[in-house]
């Protein structure tokens, strides 16, 4: 359904209970992160925010590679609850999408502008951060259910060489989705007056 912008924010939420399923098609996901990659602010106009999406033996493959990685740094009793969500929610879902961040790109900023060298970085985040919000709620709006997870950068060099990305790519998220199963729980939103102050 086609939300205007501020109630597409509101219903924008996490999902751990996905399925294998989607109510759009492969190329209208692809349509969603297309548009956001075109349109999504970045600090010089660095456009370094690269993007990888994963579906079907792929979406699997990666939370395959994240409990092997996990299994060998975390005791078996930990692993367990890991396992448990990472098969029962991440993995269930219908497909997977992965954030990076050029550092050649943000290195490239960096030598241009030497008075901003340690901010560039930052910078990158924040651009991160944007797509990340804009894809999500796009998602949501056409009927998917995303969480967002971080897993770097214990998975990086494996999902590197998995998919044969250029090593410059530095992986900032992964955002699991599919069709909800369950709505989620009540929001706790703290008092805006603690949050939010206006000086006339």
């Amino acid at each position: 359904m086609a939300r205007d912008f501020k109630e597409a924010l509101r219903h924008r939420r996490t999902y751990y209970h996905i399925t294998n399923s989607s109510p759009i098609s492969d190329e209208q996901i692809k349509e969603i992160i297309d548009f956001a990659v075109m349109n999504v602010p970045s600090a010089f106009n660095s456009q370094s925010t690269r993007i990888v999406l994963l579906l079907g033996k792929n979406h699997k493959r990666l939370w395959e590679i994240t409990k092997e990685t996990l299994q060998r740094l975390v005791s078996a009793e930990v692993f367990k609850g890991t396992e448990a969500k990472i098969d029962g929610s991440l993995a269930a879902g219908y497909g997977t999408i992965l954030f990076f961040e050029d550092k050649a790109v943000i290195e490239q900023l960096q030598d241009s502008f030497p008075t901003y060298h340690d901010k560039f970085p930052i910078w990158a985040q924040q651009t991160s951060a944007m797509h990340q919000l804009a894809i999500w709620t796009m998602l949501e709006d056409a009927g998917l259910g995303a969480s967002l997870q971080h897993y770097n950068p214990l998975i990086d060099d494996t999902v590197c060489a998995e998919w044969k990305l250029d090593p410059k790519w530095e992986l900032i998220a992964q955002m699991p989705f599919g069709t909800p199963t369950e709505e989620p729980g009540p929001k706790e939103i703290k008092p805006l007056d603690k949050r939010v102050l206006v000086f006339k």
